[in-house]
Formats: structure tokens, C-alpha cells, sequence
């Protein structure tokens, strides 16, 4: 096989799906068509508490997170939903919200016509909106609702919340088949037809299809790559993607990516959320920066600087360089919030931070800027690369203070406005 027919060229162009838009004020997220995949997240604050979710969501849209969900469960929750979004304007945050209703919906939605409009999206699951003749009243109360307010309405299934009487059709439908599908597989086939025919539903009802985004919620790997290919087979709505229930630490972080990462490249997934479980004490931004950094690693999305280091070795028995690339990403993305506007594009910079001299040098030439700090019996010097030459030598206790504003300088001289 020629060589070039072996190298893959990026993710595969995306499936074809209709374009919703999600708005607040002036801010106007695109989901499906051509638009970049887009990162979201979810409050897990008391949303009765209006100040203490407005910082969260704060926090999470600084971090990046382009839409935030909050749970609206009550009464109290859904009274509070104007006063977050009137305490978020007044912090200069403009990031859509997304009312995630469950059981109760079509009352909230009714009850609290304020919290309808304040909010900027709707999640509807259809397995909890009622049972038995109450279910097709409930949805469509919810459905006119986003229609009276213009509002695009996610449309999410979760494995955990199956409609049960479809299921129970499904399997029927199944036993009376020659070959009967394998339990596995009517599952599948339960998730995606919920989704697809109450997104017809609600066209019936009269919502537009292009406000309307799927999603299908499960918690395993292949589950989730299995039902998203399907899906996007059978239909053309914006897809979100995500494990409903990813994990904690380093395994929801790499549950999600193998998942997230096989639909991505082959086209499938319009938004994506992180559900990663807290660890005690936590933070929440975390789920939003590892989805950001999925979407920047596959060259899909940039979002921030990226630090690149070596693991180290035995030839690095100093923590130096492991501080200093600590310190330069922490400092690159807390830096962002306001970089974002004062210097467009330095979102693709990287940056290489590097152990030793076997692959130190070479690869601090591939990065904007690089630094190659002395391994264990080297030299106590550290060249420094711009763009590819070598334009410095650093030395001493302060090496990693000087770096920083070597870095800072080439953030201001190659992508300040002036530069442009």
C-alpha cells in the first residue's frame, strides 16, 4: 500500500444534519451543519440556590463550556431560573441555558412561563415525561411550549430511563420475528427508535425539525459507538454525544474519549458533554476541559495553547521540567478568558517543554516555543527555541520565571491585534 494511502487524514468529513440554533441576546450557538462540535456541561449546584449555580455556571463557561445545562426539578428550581440568568448577566456571562426537565416538565414550563423564556434550550427525556394516556399529553404540553417561545428542544433517551411501554413493544415486535435479535440489539433498537419518533412527534405537534437535537444515553463504550452509528444512519437531527454515566477520574476520562473519539473521527457528534463524577472536592470545569482537549487533540477544535512534555525517565531524575510544564499550562489556560479576545489565534500555539537532550531539542524545533531542560548529569543549561531556531540559553534558579515571559512575549508580538 503507497504511503499515502496508509496516512489518515483527519476525521472523516461529518454526517449531514440539520443546523439548529441555540440563542441568548446577541450569542448564538450552531449545532449540526457545518458547525464545529460544540462543548457543554451541567451544573450540579441546588438550582434553588440562584447565586451559587450562577458562580458555577460562571466558572464553567470561563472554563469554556459553550451551553450549560441546569437541572430544573421544582418548583423552587424553576422560580430561581430567571434571577441565575439575570445574576449571570450582570457578571457579563452570556452562555445559553439549558433546562433539563424530568417527570414534571410540562407543569414547570407552564406554572413558571419566566423560567420558559429565560432559558435558552430545552432536554426533554421522553421515558419520564408520564406513563399511560397522561405521556402524549405531557410531551406535547412540552412541545408547545418551545414553540410558543421559539426554543430548540433536545430530545434525550437514556438506557436508564427507557419509555418501558415502547420497549415492551419492541420486544414483541422481536419474539414474533423468525430470528429473533439478541436482547443487546433490541435494546439498541429501542434507543434510537425513541428518539426518532418522538422528534417526529413533535414536528407532528408543530416544533421545526431544525430545533430539535437528539441524543442517546448510555454508559458503556461500545453500546454508545454501536446506537450513535445507527442513529445517525436513520436520521439527520444534530446529534449530542456522551457516556450518561462516564465515571470517576482517569476512567471516565478515558471511558469517554475511546467512545467519543471513534464517532468523532467517523463524523458522527454535533455537541458533546463529559459526565465525568466528581471526585471529592473536585472541580467541575474538569468534564469541560477534558472535552475540549478531545476535540483539540484530534485537530478538530482549538481552545487553548497546548503544553507538550515528556513523560520522563531515568536520564530525568530532577522534577523541574515536570513543574515547569505544570506551571506554563495552568498559566496558558487561565490565561485564555482573556487572551480570547486580546490575541486571536494564539489558541494554536504549543508549546514544548521537554526533559532532556535525546528528544528535547528536536522537539522544542517542532513547537512555537520549546524549552530543553538538562537531564541528569547534562549541563545545568536550557536552550530555548522560537519557532524553530534556537535563540537562547537559559541558566539558574529562575529558569522557570524567565520562560513564562518568553512566552508571554511571543503571545504579544506574533498575535496581538496590531499583528494581524
Amino acid at each position: 500500500m503507497p504511503l499515502s494511502s496508509a496516512i489518515a487524514s483527519g476525521p472523516l468529513e461529518r454526517h449531514q444534519r440539520r443546523r439548529a440554533v441555540i440563542r441568548y441576546g446577541e450569542r448564538e450557538i450552531v449545532v449540526g451543519g457545518c458547525a464545529p462540535v460544540v462543548v457543554q456541561s451541567m451544573t450540579n449546584t441546588d438550582t434553588a440556590d440562584a447565586i451559587g449555580t450562577a458562580v458555577q455556571i460562571k466558572a464553567l463557561a470561563l472554563a469554556g463550556s459553550e451551553l450549560v445545562r441546569i437541572t430544573v426539578n421544582n418548583a423552587e428550581a424553576a422560580a430561581a431560573v430567571p434571577a441565575i440568568r439575570e445574576q449571570l448577566d450582570r457578571m457579563g456571562i452570556d452562555v445559553p441555558l439549558v433546562g433539563d426537565f424530568h417527570y414534571n416538565g410540562h407543569t414547570l414550563l407552564q406554572d413558571f412561563p419566566d423560567c420558559a423564556r429565560a432559558l435558552s434550550k430545552y432536554r426533554i427525556n421522553p421515558g419520564n415525561v408520564g406513563k399511560g394516556a397522561k405521556r402524549d399529553t405531557q410531551f406535547a404540553q412540552m412541545i408547545e411550549i418551545a414553540c410558543k417561545y421559539d426554543k430548540p428542544v433536545r430530545i434525550g433517551v437514556n438506557w436508564g430511563s427507557l419509555d418501558q411501554a415502547l420497549l415492551a413493544r419492541i420486544m414483541d415486535e422481536n419474539a414474533a420475528r423468525s430470528a429473533p435479535w439478541s436482547a443487546q440489539t433490541v435494546m439498541y433498537e429501542a434507543l434510537v427508535t425513541s428518539a426518532i419518533e418522538n422528534a417526529q412527534r413533535a414536528e407532528e405537534i408543530g416544533l421545526a425539525g431544525d430545533k430539535i437535537i437528539l441524543s442517546c444515553k448510555v454508559s458503556g463504550v461500545q453500546d454508545l459507538i454501536a446506537v450513535y452509528r445507527e442513529l445517525a444512519r436513520r436520521c439527520d437531527y444534530p446529534l449530542h454525544l456522551g457516556l450518561t454515566e462516564a465515571g470517576m477520574g482517569s476512567k471516565g476520562i478515558v471511558a469517554s474519549t475511546a467512545a467519543l473519539a471513534v464517532l468523532l473521527q467517523e463524523g458522527i457528534g454535533d455537541t458533546i458533554r463529559i459526565s465525568l463524577t466528581p471526585e471529592p472536592g473536585g472541580d467541575r470545569t474538569r468534564e469541560v476541559i477534558v472535552g475540549q482537549e478531545i476535540l483539540q487533540t484530534m485537530g478538530m477544535r482549538k481552545f487553548t495553547p497546548m503544553v507538550i512534555a515528556c513523560p520522563g525517565c531515568g536520564r530525568t531524575t530532577s522534577t523541574v521540567f515536570q513543574d515547569l510544564a505544570d506551571k506554563i499550562q495552568t498559566f496558558l489556560r487561565d490565561q485564555m478568558p482573556q487572551w480570547k479576545g486580546e490575541y486571536p489565534g494564539v489558541e494554536g500555539m504549543n508549546v514544548a517543554v521537554m526533559g532532556c537532550i535525546v528528544n528535547g531539542p528536536g522537539e522544542s524545533k517542532h513547537a512555537n516555543i520549546g524549552i530543553s531542560l538538562p537531564g541528569t548529569g547534562e549541563l545545568p543549561s536550557a536552550p530555548v527555541f522560537i519557532d524553530g531556531e534556537k535563540r537562547m540559553t537559559l541558566r539558574g534558579e529562575h529558569i522557570a520565571e524567565e520562560f513564562q515571559v518568553i512566552v508571554l512575549d511571543y503571545v504579544r508580538s506574533h498575535y496581538g491585534k496590531q499583528t494581524a
